[in-house]
């Protein structure tokens, strides 16, 4: 199974992280947090669809077209953690080598939209304190890096979840022998 998580988990971490390198390419690290927002989930979504190609795969030539919810959970977790990995190193990997200020335009564009939505003085005031704290934090590692996992993991979580309880059912997409 381990080799399973791995094969599977590479491949879904290549889909969400080619598309995350091609994005930054073109929009030339300047994002809008909107359009990041939503591309970014898609392919997460769609990366992580591997989670469920697999543990039909597993349950279908593997198990004899029968598997537990654990089993096919554990499997969409471990994928999941996989992915997750490449997702923080491509992340990492981005910011490094385009020199990204990442947390100098999310603060801002926050502030912004608190001025946009016409927010009080006072607000805005702790808006741009609470900015200021987060590139702080952003700055630090251990705080950047477990933040970016958190990103894509609860999405493949929840692919497990229903992955594995749609394929415990034996008749879900049950394959047709001849």
């Amino acid at each position: 199974m381990i080799q399973k998580i791995l094969g599977y988990g590479v491949v879904a971490g290549i889909i969400v992280g080619v598309p995350m390198i091609v994005t930054f390419a073109a929009f030339g690290g300047h994002m809008p947090l909107s359009y990041g927002m939503i591309i970014g989930y898609t392919t997460m979504l769609i990366a992580l669809s591997t989670v469920f190609v697999a543990i039909k795969r597993y349950r279908d030539a593997d198990l004899g077209g029968v598997i537990g919810f654990w089993k096919g959970f554990g499997l969409g977790l471990g994928i999941s953690v996989v992915a997750s990995v490449i997702y923080v190193l491509t992340w990492e990997g981005i910011t490094a080598f385009t020199h990204m200020d990442f947390a100098t335009g999310y603060a801002n564009a926050m502030v912004e939209q608190q001025k946009a939505a016409g927010a009080s003085a006072e607000v805005i005031a702790r808006t741009s304190a609470e900015m200021e704290q987060f590139k702080i934090d952003y700055a630090n590692p251990l705080y950047r890096l477990p933040m970016t996992f958190t990103e894509i993991f609860p999405v493949g979580v929840l692919v497990s979840v229903i992955a594995a309880a749609l394929l415990r059912n034996r008749r879900f997409l049950a394959v047709r022998r001849a």
